[in-house]
């Protein structure tokens, strides 16, 4: 990920350090997490930014650009952090942006920023789920441009 991706400098930094920090990983849950988030690379009008809760989680946010705002969320990426030595991610959408054919993720009333949203959650690195999850980010990004342009 390059810095340039997220709304601040400083969010770019402290998601480096916790990456750098992050060396417990038996189910390789952080490339899983780096797989995800670079899906964002090529998107152009998406940025980044990063909200911690030491302890809690660790959430990468990305969202529409906007001049003024940090603009509509397309997706969240959590790393759980419980349990520092077996972390695991919580990747969140927007219900109404992303279909789920394989029925992979949880329905959660009102969970997603007081919206309904899809989370799924993952305790392993599986190249089948992270291509699933990488087909949502482009169909919430997708869906949320169309949304921005007309709405």
């Amino acid at each position: 990920m390059q810095e340039t991706m997220f709304q601040k400098p400083e969010d770019f930094l402290s998601l480096s350090d916790i990456l750098d920090k992050w060396t417990e990983d038996e189910m390789n849950m952080k490339n899983a997490f780096l797989r995800l988030a670079e899906r964002f690379s090529e998107k152009n009008d998406a940025v980044l930014s990063v909200v911690s809760r030491p302890g809690i989680s660790h959430s990468l946010r990305a969202a529409m650009k906007k001049k003024d705002e940090s603009g509509t969320l397309i997706t969240m990426i959590d790393i759980v952090d419980d349990d520092p030595a077996d972390r695991w991610l919580s990747v969140c959408f927007y219900g109404d942006r992303i279909t789920d054919p394989d029925e992979e993720g949880n329905l959660v009333p009102g969970g997603l920023l007081g919206e309904d949203g899809y989370c799924f959650d993952l305790y392993e690195n599986s190249d089948d789920i992270i291509s699933y999850l990488e087909q949502r980010i482009d169909e919430a990004y997708d869906s949320t441009l169309r949304s921005s342009v007309h709405g």
